[in-house]
């Protein structure tokens, strides 16, 4: 779960041994509590207090505000049928894989309450999809990459004795956010080429190449993905979630250790992203959705400061 933008809601004690103690605690969202719904100028969510989040707590009162943008309602391509007011000759197949759409969610199953998939996060104020194509989870993959800040001399950068580590980061469009340049996951890709695509369109502009340049770049973008690290699966506390569809991600971290593989990409924004930059990994970061605990924990599995 999201560590910066959810919050403690209880505690309890796991016992590790003689006089030893893990804390834990249950996360709540927050981003995908925020009062204005994303993209929208008038539409507030019902107000949803901490402890009423999780579905496990009777709350007669509850009323969530029905929204699903007019941009999902128009059924691009990428969007489901809403099916409570448009006659659909077959209903989606939830908690599996439904032809070539994967519905199935990275948290396990999550229940249909009135034939609605319900977030299994909780309660956030908004039924519907907002804007999210898909009833119930919405598939992205995120890239991390990353390569050890140096000074002119090539030498690596060091905080307190530990290397600092720097990220690609691209600058949103849609809510002017830094985040990690990934995006969804098209019915029958793989989250590998998602993992590439997405970054060569929104960290280098591949849309805009000839075909030449194009497959040179991919090139070398296949070569800085070589391996590759999972650092998280599941659910996302995203802005755009509603009871009904919800962000999920695949983060993986591709490290170049020695800076030379990134040496041969250039960054350039494009799609949906504004702007391009290497960031310097730090506590302070302000980022899209949960992206800053994923930066955080590939600094922590590389030893770099934060």
């Amino acid at each position: 779960c999201n560590i910066q933008s959810m919050i403690r809601f209880g505690t309890r004690n796991l016992f590790l041994g003689t006089r030893r103690y893990l804390t834990t605690y249950v996360m709540l969202h927050i981003k995908a509590r925020e009062e204005i719904y994303l993209g929208s100028k008038d539409v507030k969510r019902f107000p949803v207090p901490n402890e009423k989040v999780p579905w496990s707590v009777d709350w007669p009162e509850y009323k969530p505000v029905d929204y699903t943008a007019p941009s999902v309602l128009k059924q691009p391509p990428w969007a489901d049928l809403d099916f409570r007011t448009v006659k659909a000759d077959v209903l989606p197949k939830f908690n599996e894989l439904d032809g070539r759409i994967d519905r199935r969610s990275h948290e396990g199953m999550y229940e249909i309450v009135n034939g609605l998939p319900r977030n299994p996060k909780g309660r956030t104020g908004v039924c519907g999809r907002g804007l999210l194509g898909r009833w119930g989870p919405n598939h992205a993959a995120d890239p991390i990459v990353t390569r050890w800040l140096r000074d002119e001399s090539g030498k690596v950068v060091t905080q307190e004795g530990k290397p600092v580590l720097e990220f690609v980061s691209i600058r949103r469009k849609d809510n002017l956010n830094w985040a990690i340049p990934g995006g969804m996951v098209e019915p029958g890709d793989t989250v590998s080429a998602t993992l590439k695509k997405e970054f060569g369109e929104e960290a280098m502009d591949t849309l805009q190449m000839d075909q030449e340049k194009k497959k040179k770049t991919e090139e070398a973008i296949s070569n800085l993905f070589k391996g590759g690290e999972k650092i998280y699966s599941g659910y996302v506390d995203d802005p755009r979630n509603t009871d009904n569809a919800w962000m999920e991600t695949v983060a993986v971290n591709f490290h170049d250790e020695t800076g030379e593989a990134c040496g041969q990409i250039k960054l350039q924004a494009g799609d949906d992203a504004g702007a391009v930059a290497w960031k310097v990994i730090s506590k302070e970061l302000k980022l899209h959705a949960s992206h800053i605990d994923f930066v955080l924990r590939v600094a922590e599995l590389k030893g770099a400061a934060f």
